[in-house]
């Protein structure tokens, strides 16, 4: 049985997000069974998760679909790796995504999940300080930098109206108390549906104090 059978993760993908199709479904089926393939050669994501990637990595990152502002259009995904969450929202209707990631073979796998899906995407294979700055409605990331580094990375792609939506952990709360010191925001902490002690932070009006 492949992983993708016994996962319930993508299935559950419609629970998260309302009026996902079925085509939809198919294509992060046809995702995940390219990261399978593809994780003996690359280290895509962690060994011990891949056998749970559909609620770990696919259910993880399609939870801040209904998070993202009312008509987002431009994402940035900040260190990108396997696609999470980016190139998800990407299938799940984002019409302009951008992947940054400066590994070469994992630029190479998000082609690749891109072209098999039929998914549009622009992914930059540099350093995120080396992407020359353009706004964003959205900025993502996950399991990258602590917040205060986070923000300071997005602060060329999100402008005064932009939204960051930040996949964390249980150290969620202290991130965002130490960010402070330097950054005025309106920030949100919503719990994770994949993750007991997983957290997501909402943030808007960003600006260095």
């Amino acid at each position: 049985m492949t992983v993708s059978a016994r996962d319930p993760g993508l299935a559950r993908v419609a629970e998260a997000v309302p009026g996902v199709s079925r085509e939809t479904l198919d294509r992060l089926a046809a995702y995940l069974a390219l990261l399978e393939r593809w994780q003996p050669r690359i280290n895509l994501v962690s060994r011990t998760t891949l056998a749970e990637a559909g609620t770990r990595h696919f259910l993880d990152s399609a939870q801040l679909r209904p998070l993202l502002p009312e008509g987002a259009r431009v994402l940035v995904d900040l260190g990108s790796g396997a696609g999470f969450p980016g190139l998800v929202l990407a299938m799940l209707g984002l019409p302009d995504v951008h992947l940054i990631e400066s590994d070469g073979r994992k630029c190479a796998f998000l082609r690749e999940a891109a072209r098999v899906t039929g998914t549009p995407v622009t992914v930059h294979n540099r350093r995120i300080e080396a992407v020359p700055a353009f706004a964003a409605d959205v900025v993502t990331s996950r399991a990258l930098a602590p917040l205060d580094d986070l923000l300071a990375l997005s602060e060329p792609f999100l402008g005064a109206a932009g939204t960051a939506l930040f996949l964390k952990g249980r150290q969620a709360e202290d991130e965002l108390t130490l960010a402070r010191r330097h950054w005025r925001m309106q920030a949100e902490m919503i719990d994770s549906i994949t993750e007991p002690e997983g957290r997501v932070l909402r943030i808007r009006e960003v600006a260095r104090a």
